[in-house]
């Protein structure tokens, strides 16, 4: 099978893109592989494209031929404009590729029907929601928009793929006729625009439950799992988990009486038969995907899926346990923790940018999707998702200048400057400044976000007091009184300007300049599903940690501090990220956080008093006389702790004992 004319024509050029396509078997794949790698780039597991000369085509060409056996079948397509292809020449086994050149998947004369082992499947009835966007577009589209968000946010190209094959799967299982029924008879009279943050489920009326059914991201996950053809090598395993987990945990577990742990309860509650009828969908819904990329322009590919599981799979499949939330064990080891910290940072980036990506393409109508696919501009559904510029950083800059104008030539002012130099010089992602009460850290960690030009600066604080001394600071006259800064605790969500205070509008929580908030809010970004897309601002916005050494003796938080910290730890290039303590614990830094102690950069003190410092061994899980924590003292004595906690505890215990003045 050889197109002449076409061959003759490439002449006429000294160049051309040219795609090509291995459909090869068994050991013909690795020599077909060798081949290709040394002249194109390999943009799928299957799939090469370069810019070539005749001349270099036809070396590539003869390479083939000498490497050719039975199981060989390459076909070479010249790329001729963003729409249109043409077909060269096949080596090896043409019966793989159609007349075109393509790998045929049996059209029959019906239109959009395609046919799968003898299964004919129109790939245009399956629709994603109630606004009867077709699956395969909600499901490239998705996939697309993850992948361009994580880029954003990270810079690690393997984990934006993984996160874009996790997008093109999330919703295979709404292919179950089950959801299908529903969505149509919703819409029968009109379509319903109004989509839930939590995603569409089928109502749990009538006679349907889901104790009896599985959820689509249910089915998602187990169809992954029957199809994922693990031979493929350009996803590893660990990332392989982690599509996984996006696929399933793009929803809420749902509550029930029994609880399914693995895929075979999966399997059991949806039926063999059902099983087997969705397997030859998937590879139709999967197909027409593969295609929405060849058009869109994307160098990105789908894992490759086998063609039927068989019984030892399934069988394999069926005992395999549903994705963990958390990946944390009854660890003893600080190394364990450690990899398990990564491992859940990893998973909470890949599930928020799905679950973002999502609810972006979900709030279009179909018609709507269906032109910026063609128009290919998916991308731009992410410009009101990204921080815009609103003059932070100039309005910090002026701030800075009023200290100057006040200090002039201040030691102070200096000696703050030097440590923001230091802080920038540091390659690390994440920067820590240790600096004693008094020295200005609040100034040190302004002056550091606009030096990074800093769009937004969520202030994290490890308690409500903390947020109110840093709003009385930050509104005073001689910092940001024009500023919107926003303080949203459980107690206090108010927003602060020009020397008004409205409270925040309702579903409009973080949308300060500066937002002063609790450790606890951020953390519902990777405990809760209701919050989970607010991980997408902390990951754009310069996150400044106040007093986090308060969070380490916390059992849990410290885990969930460290993962939120290894979320940022993604972000090596944008080094947006700030930790600030009087005393900083050397151990967890290191240890857990992986930061080496040098890159701490300290400030000076500036109280020149003179102090007696007695230091006393004692055992600190002891809460009574023997810890001088919780002793009584005399009087013009300072006890000094590392958590409020702890001073609380010994006030209670010891205001009774105590008759002086306070």
């Amino acid at each position: 099978m050889q197109n002449n004319a076409s061959e003759v024509t490439t002449k006429e050029h000294s160049t051309m893109m040219v795609t090509f396509v291995a459909q090869c078997e068994k050991k013909a794949l690795n020599r077909t592989r060798r081949v290709l790698d040394a002249f194109a780039n390999r943009i799928g597991s299957r799939t090469w494209q370069t810019v070539i000369t005749n001349e270099g085509l036809q070396s590539v060409k003869k390479l083939l031929r000498k490497t050719a056996t039975k199981n060989t079948a390459v076909s070479c397509h010249w790329i001729r404009s963003r729409s249109r292809s043409e077909f060269l020449w096949v080596v090896g086994s043409k019966g793989k590729f159609s007349a075109e050149g393509v790998v045929p998947v049996n059209y029959t004369k019906q239109e959009n029907v395609l046919k799968i082992d003898d299964v004919e499947v129109d790939i245009k009835k399956y629709i994603a929601n109630t606004k009867r966007q077709l699956l395969t577009q909600h499901l490239f589209a998705v996939g697309y928009v993850s992948y361009v968000l994580c880029k954003q946010l990270t810079d690690d190209e393997m984990l934006a793929t993984a996160v874009f094959i996790a997008g093109c799967w999330h919703d295979m299982g709404k292919t179950d006729p089950a959801f299908q029924q529903w969505a149509m008879d919703k819409t029968k009279k009109k379509l319903i625009d109004d989509i839930p943050e939590e995603g569409q489920h089928i109502d749990k009326t009538g006679k349907f439950s889901f104790e009896k059914h599985p959820r689509h991201n249910e089915i998602s996950l187990l169809l992954f799992a029957l199809l994922d053809d693990k031979n493929d090598t350009f996803v590893n395993s660990r990332n392989r988990d982690l599509i996984q987990h996006s696929i399933y945990w793009h929803h809420a577990k749902p509550i029930r009486k029994e609880e399914i742990k693995n895929l075979g309860g999966v399997f059991n509650k949806l039926g063999a038969q059902q099983v087997k009828n969705l397997v030859p969908v998937s590879h139709g819904i999967l197909d027409e995907i593969k295609s929405l990329t060849s058009i869109y322009g994307s160098d990105l590919a789908l894992l490759d899926c086998v063609k039927k599981p068989d019984e030892d799979r399934i069988y394999d499949v069926k005992k395999l346990y549903l994705a963990e939330y958390k990946s944390y064990g009854s660890n003893e080891n600080i190394d364990n923790f450690k990899g398990n910290v990564t491992i859940n940072a990893k998973n909470n980036i890949a599930r928020t940018v799905v679950v973002s990506a999502d609810r972006l393409v979900s709030a279009l109508s179909a018609e709507a999707l269906n032109t910026h696919i063609e128009e290919g501009s998916l991308h731009t559904l992410l410009d009101n998702a990204l921080l815009q510029e609103r003059g932070l950083a100039a309005d910090i800059q002026a701030c800075l200048q009023g200290f100057e104008d006040k200090y002039p030539g201040s030691d102070q002012n200096k000696q703050q400057t030097q440590a923001v130099k230091a802080l920038n010089e540091s390659d690390k992602a994440i920067g820590i400044l240790q600096g004693p009460a008094g020295c200005g850290k609040t100034k040190i960690a302004l002056e550091w976000a606009a030096s990074k030009y800093a769009k937004k600066i969520i202030w994290v604080c490890p308690r409500v007091q903390v947020c109110q001394g840093l709003l009385n600071d930050l509104t005073s006259a001689e910092y940001l009184p024009n500023t919107k800064i926003e303080i949203c605790t459980g107690e206090f969500k108010t927003i602060y300007q020009n020397g008004k205070k409205t409270p925040t509008p309702e579903n409009e929580e973080f949308s300060g300049d500066i937002v002063l908030t609790t450790i606890d809010q951020v953390m519902n970004t990777v405990t809760t599903h209701t919050k989970i897309t607010g991980l997408v601002q902390y990951m754009n916005a310069h996150v400044v940690f106040d007093e986090y050494h308060e969070y380490i003796p916390m059992a849990g938080f410290n885990l969930l501090f460290a993962e939120l910290v290894g979320c940022k730890q993604q972000q090596s290039k944008m080094q947006n990220t700030l930790l600030v303590s009087a005393t900083p614990n050397y151990y967890f830094v290191s240890e857990l956080l992986g930061i080496d102690e040098n890159d701490i950069v300290r400030m000076p003190s500036f109280n020149k008093s003179q102090y007696q410092i007695e230091f006393q061994a004692f055992d600190e899980s002891h809460e009574d006389e023997s810890n001088p924590l919780y002793q009584l003292q005399p009087k013009n004595t300072f006890v000094i702790s590392n958590t409020a906690i702890t001073a609380q505890k010994s006030f209670i215990q010891n205001q009774n004992a105590y008759s002086g003045p306070i």
